[in-house]
């Protein structure tokens, strides 16, 4: 398995680094390197923001990767006044687009289900969009996609929000996150969000293995910035 890692930041270049059994990726585009580590306020101007964070792992909050990810984020958004609420999708009782077509893009869905009535009023309001996700086959698990496909019930009151990406992989190969990386920058480019950064754990296949990286310090970082 190849263990090289990569530290990328949008104008700061390209760093490599040796980690203990965990590569170390965080991309910030469209920012700069100072919005996402160094200054702080940067993507919310200084004021106070409403977050939504999508989590996608159906593995427990002891186990996961990909939470603790989200957990170290978290604490340092809340630790600089912005409210923040997570939606554990996978311990949720939610369900896919029908492709029905009766929200018409404006909502309300026909399934009353928890991304409905928990979730997608949350998710309007908000101020930035956080994915939250395990790789799995290459994309977002299951509930990570089941909950965006569902944001076609409310597609123009979505558009115009910030977002980012939380994500962990067993694999460490430096094409691990490609897929999903452009499935994101596509989802960002036809919702009009604005891009506050990427957190790519790859060569994570275990908690021990993302705890000892410092994955955790980056989220935490960018929280504690945005």
């Amino acid at each position: 398995m190849d263990r090289r890692e990569f530290f990328k930041v949008s104008g700061a270049g390209l760093m490599t680094l040796l980690l203990s059994g965990c590569g170390l990726s965080a991309l910030a585009e469209g920012t700069g390197a100072s919005k996402q580590t160094g200054s702080a306020g940067a993507v919310s101007g200084g004021k106070k923001m409403n977050i939504v964070v999508i989590a996608g792992s159906p593995h427990n909050e002891q186990e996961s990767t990909s939470k603790y990810l989200a957990q170290q984020f978290m604490r340092g958004a809340q630790e600089a006044g912005h409210d923040v609420f997570r939606f554990n999708a996978a311990l949720e009782d939610i369900h896919g687009c029908l492709g029905c077509d009766a929200c018409h893009m404006d909502g309300p869905c026909v399934q009353q289900d928890a991304i409905e009535t928990k979730l997608i009023q949350r998710l309007v309001d908000c101020d930035m969009i956080v994915l939250n996700t395990p790789l799995y086959y290459y994309g977002p698990s299951a509930q990570t996609k089941m909950v965006i496909d569902r944001f076609y019930s409310r597609t123009g009151r979505l558009t115009g929000k910030k977002s980012m990406l939380m994500a962990t992989a067993y694999n460490s190969a430096d094409w691990t996150m490609d897929a999903l990386v452009t499935y994101y920058d596509t989802l960002v480019r036809y919702m009009k969000w604005t891009d506050a950064g990427k957190v790519l754990a790859i060569g994570c296949g275990a908690r021990s293995l993302v705890e000892q990286s410092q994955f955790g310090q980056q989220a935490y970082s960018i929280g504690k910035n945005v």
